[in-house]
């Protein structure tokens, strides 16, 4: 692709004055990238983007402070790394960010759906990208899948698919895929009734293991040393293996995610079970985008959740 030599050569140029370059390349199989720290032309070389630059670089950030550091970023990691500067987790200066228009990425768990019957995942040698289709190197032949039949959910409903903060920005900026997020899918799980709704998180926190990939995987949530979930002093969380325990830490997650989660998607990705964790981040986001009208990794503001007014404008509790 034309534009992943323009990005190669972005990279090559600014990393004589950074400690590295993260971005994505090979993974363990054909249809997987996974993070690539390029601290040499050697590791330029080895730089892939594209469909499969599925993880987010900006987890990587507040594990890197003291150091000058680039990322190659999609619109909803640029939205992540904001947000950690607006929170004042890292230092915009010590950033160098290179940017390009995304038109969304992989989803696995879609993908071996989509293979299911012709060849496993693993079995794929190779793939390249026609358009709007992912052609796909298998044992039998190869096998050609529309983008959007294996696109992650996020990229139906993305309204930044370009890092508008980057220092420098290669390609054609994209277009939004929709201008205002309708929550459509928060609607339609709304819609059923409350024993349902309660029956669905039960059963779906059955199937929680408590690895803690969720948590692991999410740029914002850097408190992993001190978490909740390992805090014994205050004992907030027991390591108990009930449903309740469960869906108590993936709410205090979602909790201190709220007005700070930029649907990157990272933490419904890495979980091995397939929990729709999104649903519960976007259902507080909804709600700070309402009240405060505050976008996270957008706005350059305070967080709202993180400062103090005597009265927000939409709320207006003395007057209740």
């Amino acid at each position: 692709m034309a534009i992943q030599d323009d990005i190669k050569s972005a990279i090559a140029e600014a990393l004589p004055g950074l400690s590295c370059v993260i971005g994505w390349g090979a993974g363990p199989e054909a249809l997987r990238a996974a993070p690539l720290f390029m601290r040499d032309a050697a590791d330029v070389d080895k730089f892939t983007a594209g469909f499969l630059a599925v993880n987010n670089p900006a987890l990587f950030l507040p594990s890197l402070k003291g150091a000058k550091v680039g990322l190659v970023v999609k619109g909803c990691d640029a939205r992540s790394v904001g947000q950690l500067v607006a929170e004042n987790l890292v230092s915009r200066e010590a950033i160098h960010l290179i940017g390009y228009p995304c038109r969304g990425v992989i989803d696995m768990d879609k993908a071996t759906a989509a293979l299911e019957g012709r060849c496993e995942p693993g079995e794929v040698k190779g793939l390249r990208e026609e358009n709007e289709d992912i052609v796909l190197d298998a044992p039998g032949g190869e096998i050609r899948l529309a983008k959007k039949d294996v696109a992650a959910d996020k990229c139906a409903r993305c309204r930044y698919p370009n890092a508008e903060s980057a220092d420098v920005f290669v390609g054609e900026k994209a277009a939004p895929v929709v201008e205002r997020d309708d929550y459509a899918d928060l609607a339609a799980f709304e819609n059923m009734a409350l024993d349902a709704r309660k029956a669905f998180w039960e059963k779906e926190m059955s199937r929680c293991i408590r690895c803690y990939a969720c948590r692991n995987a999410c740029p914002l949530c850097v408190c992993r040393d001190h978490c909740v979930a390992s805090s014994r002093e205050p004992h907030w969380l027991t390591q108990a293996d009930g449903v309740r325990d469960k869906l108590f830490f993936q709410l205090i997650h979602a909790t201190h995610l709220a007005g700070r989660c930029t649907g990157c998607g990272e933490c419904e990705r890495a979980c091995p079970v397939g929990i729709p964790l999104l649903t519960l981040k976007r259902a507080f986001s909804r709600q700070v985008e309402g009240l405060f009208g505050y976008t996270a990794g957008i706005d350059r503001s305070t967080p709202p959740l993180l400062t103090f007014k005597l009265e927000e404008p939409a709320i207006k509790e003395r007057e209740w």
